[in-house]
């Protein structure tokens, strides 16, 4: 089978794109007054606000809420508010950081991997938790169709692969809510080429000059690392029972995703930071300078919304793994917690309830080669744009 795959797509076929599409599960999760208007918005319109389940009411009547997802599922199927299409999608995605282009496609599950140390042609960026898939794969378990929040990055800094797309017919152009923006959706005519321009980027002398290894590297997971775990680890559960025949083109060992390019102008590249919830921020404090995360690069410490500056490892990868490992220790010894937040101002608020650090960020173009070099970053070390800039539900697949 190839990695890559022109996929039978599933689109709305609604009178109002603009309560059908909603942003992805794992936005907004502290944020409820989100949800409870979103749901106002939506109102009786078949949404694919009824066929998710937003992360925030995790916990509360799981096997209910994910009875009535599929339920809705099955009468979506039903009722006609899907329509077949066969093809790639080029997703032209207006926000506050410009129009971001992706292409949704799909990938064969045996062609990635979320382990460490994996060599596979698509890979995740950070580390991923197990205790968060779980639910995801409750939900796979029984629904007949997957909608995608997923985003893989795929490194093309000259742009050849959308410079090669040619446009077919408008798909869907609207607004959507929330302040998501404005979306355009347009069938690719020529997707072979596509995929065969993407395939190219991952040519062993390619990797080779771009990473200084042999080291064939086509995609890594830029958000939704949970939910294509979920899609793996299911896949990973049924396959055992399938024959060799039914495994080749089971519809669940593929996973639906928009692919973007690393370079994307319009892609927010932004570091995450670290607010370590504590009643004594001053001993936390004093325990990250005796570590010593010397080097030329400047973290920011706040406390009480006070700042401070602290010298900060070059690599800035290396820099937040000892970081990570002091917050670690320090909750062990002493209790606490830590949180990840984005933005400066934002964090220095919220230094009231502990002791806040500004992290450096991670230039983009370095993003393939430490992944080559050192496997998964950390967790949270990262984030692509705000809660309202990450990807909207439209497009649909069957899994059964």
């Amino acid at each position: 089978m190839s990695t890559l795959n022109i996929p039978e797509i599933l689109l709305p076929a609604v009178g109002d794109m603009s309560a059908w599409a909603v942003v992805a599960c794992d936005q907004f999760t502290s944020d409820e007054e989100y949800w409870r208007n979103l749901k106002a918005f939506v109102g009786d319109k078949p949404s694919s606000l009824n066929i998710v389940y937003p992360e925030i009411y995790l916990g509360r009547d799981d096997d209910e809420r994910i009875s009535k997802i599929v339920d809705n599922m099955n009468a979506y199927l039903s009722k006609g508010v899907f329509r077949w299409m066969n093809g790639l999608v080029l997703v032209e995605r207006a926000t506050q950081s410009g129009v971001r282009t992706g292409i949704v496609l799909s990938i064969d599950l045996e062609d990635y991997s979320y382990s460490k140390d994996s060599s596979s042609l698509i890979r995740s960026t950070e580390e991923t938790v197990a205790s968060r898939i779980p639910p995801r794969v409750n939900i796979r378990r029984n629904a007949p169709v997957e909608l995608p929040h997923i985003m893989l990055l795929y490194d093309d800094e000259e742009g050849r692969v959308l410079s090669g797309v040619k446009r077919a017919e408008k798909l869907y152009d609207f607004d959507l809510n929330m302040g998501g923006g404005h979306v355009c959706g347009t069938r690719i005519l020529n997707p072979e080429e596509v995929l065969n321009s993407l395939y190219s980027l991952a040519d062993s002398d390619v990797c080779l000059k771009k990473y200084g290894k042999e080291d064939r590297l086509l995609f890594v997971v830029g958000d939704g690392n949970h939910s294509l775990a979920a899609a793996k680890a299911y896949w990973e559960e049924i396959k055992g029972n399938l024959s060799p025949e039914q495994r080749v083109n089971h519809p669940a060992r593929f996973a639906l995703v928009e692919a973007v390019n690393l370079h994307d102008p319009a892609l927010k590249f932004e570091p995450i930071h670290r607010l370590v919830k504590t009643d004594q921020p001053d001993l936390f404090v004093t325990r990250l300078i005796r570590r010593g995360l010397s080097g030329a690069n400047k973290a920011l410490v706040c406390v009480n919304g006070k700042v401070g500056a602290m010298h900060f490892s070059d690599d800035a990868v290396y820099g937040l793994r000892e970081l990570d490992a002091c917050i670690d220790e320090f909750i062990a010894d002493y209790g606490g917690s830590v949180d990840y937040v984005h933005g400066n101002e934002q964090l220095k608020a919220l230094s009231a309830e502990g002791c806040g650090i500004v992290v450096p960020g991670i230039p983009r173009d370095r993003l393939f080669k430490e992944i080559v070099s050192g496997g998964n970053l950390p967790r949270k070390t990262f984030s692509l744009g705000d809660g309202n800039e990450k990807r909207y539900y439209i497009e649909a697949r069957s899994i059964k």
